[in-house]
């Protein structure tokens, strides 16, 4: 080809209309948080601790908090104060900022209180949320991110793991006073000691709940069995122990047996969809031991024992067929600076990230990891599972901001 044919084709290859390119900002941008109380029953946590409100602040982020925010997890507005947050006695002056923190997701009331455009942090909790919650959402144009479907580097979903891992412990813990004596328990040592069998615990599930069940009553001495509907669960969590435990698939007649013989059992069975299943029946429950104790950390979703009833950290138990039952739904927030600390060393490196991309905007184009935990986008519902469940149009998230 000649110098001037080139020429030519050049020129015409420029004339050629082109893709548009979002222009992606790299600049830094100040973030404005409120973080109103959380007024969800039995709900004690709090989504950013003072040492991590004091990251954020001096790293140029404006916080609002409601007065008394983190008082069920043991922080004092005079702490969140000195780390740089404004208390705020009105919660309609914590609504005024661009970002609005917490760890339920708002009610139906606390909606009322949002603006146009704003961009709303949370838990989603798919399973106790109505249509009116999603449509008044849209209503008010907001972008709503569930930070418990937010993926981090390994691809997992931190904040649900964490939580798992919290639940699974105290489930343990729980399980050793209901135990004694003065609980009304067996009079056991969660654990044994010399000369003394170790207590025999039965843990249904094999997912993080179970693993760190396992890891916590193995460290006490007690004796674990667990049981899982998944081989390749099964064989994970005897790696990730790495000791050996008793594992079985969820075959009725085993399970029953294991069960008669249990001082403890634990639920820790999750669904990937809908309820959780129920797979020990009120007559196994029955032949179990007098005064043994069911911990069904599963009841979020439904619960895996018959016999499971919903209780409250107030009224925690109740005896039924002589075995003492804990079913109250969330149990991390029963440690509630534990868990606060753990969703707080979660979401302020997120937040960070958010500012250091050029706020929200920037984050969404640029990290599909964030973007997954988007399930309404300036009003228009991004979620294909939520528009499933309810009914309700939804578009590709992925379109609307033209990637």
């Amino acid at each position: 080809m000649s110098k001037p044919d080139i020429l030519s084709f050049l020129h015409e290859e420029f004339l050629m209309p082109q893709p548009e390119v979002l222009e992606l900002s790299t600049k830094k941008q100040s973030l404005f948080i409120g973080i109103p109380k959380e007024c969800a029953f039995q709900e004690n946590r709090v989504p950013l601790v003072p040492e991590a409100v004091g990251l954020l602040v001096s790293n140029g982020h404006r916080i609002y908090i409601e007065t008394n925010a983190g008082r069920s997890s043991s922080f004092t507005d005079q702490e969140y104060s000195e780390a740089g947050a404004k208390i705020c006695y009105n919660v309609k002056e914590v609504y005024e900022a661009d970002i609005i923190l917490k760890v339920e997701p708002p009610t139906i009331d606390e909606l009322d209180n949002f603006k146009h455009n704003q961009c709303l942090i949370s838990a989603l909790q798919l399973k106790t949320q109505s249509v009116s919650y999603f449509k008044k959402l849209m209503e008010k144009k907001v972008t709503a991110v569930a930070f418990d479907y937010i993926k981090d580097e390994t691809n997992v979903f931190p904040i649900v793991r964490s939580m798992s891992e919290i639940a699974g412990t105290s489930s343990i813990l729980i399980a050793a006073e209901l135990l004694s004596t003065s609980a009304g328990g067996r009079g056991m040592l969660m654990g044994g000691i010399p000369g003394v069998r170790p207590t025999r615990i039965v843990i249904i599930g094999a997912g993080t709940v179970a693993e760190y069940a396992a890891r916590s009553a193995m460290a006490l001495g007690a004796s674990v069995s667990v049981f899982d509907n998944s081989i390749s669960r099964l064989r994970r969590i005897q790696n990730d122990l790495n000791s050996p435990i008793a594992t079985s698939i969820l075959q009725p007649k085993v399970l029953e047996k294991a069960l008669k013989r249990a001082d403890v059992a634990i639920g820790a069975l999750r669904a990937q969809e809908g309820r959780t299943p129920c797979v020990i029946s009120d007559d196994m429950v029955q032949k179990m031991k007098p005064k043994s104790v069911i911990v069904d950390v599963s009841i979020d979703q439904g619960g895996c024992f018959e016999t499971s009833e919903v209780t409250t950290h107030e009224n925690p138990t109740f005896t039924k067929h002589g075995v003492i039952h804990y079913c109250v739904p969330n149990v991390a927030s029963r440690v509630a600076k534990t868990a606060s600390f753990s969703l707080s060393n979660i979401i302020a490196p997120t937040l960070l990230k958010v500012g250091d991309g050029g706020g929200v905007q920037g984050m969404l184009l640029r990290s599909p990891n964030i973007r997954g935990g988007v399930y309404v986008y300036n009003g228009i519902l991004t979620n294909k599972g939520i528009g499933a469940w309810f009914d309700l149009p939804y578009k590709e998230i992925r379109l609307l901001l033209g990637l």
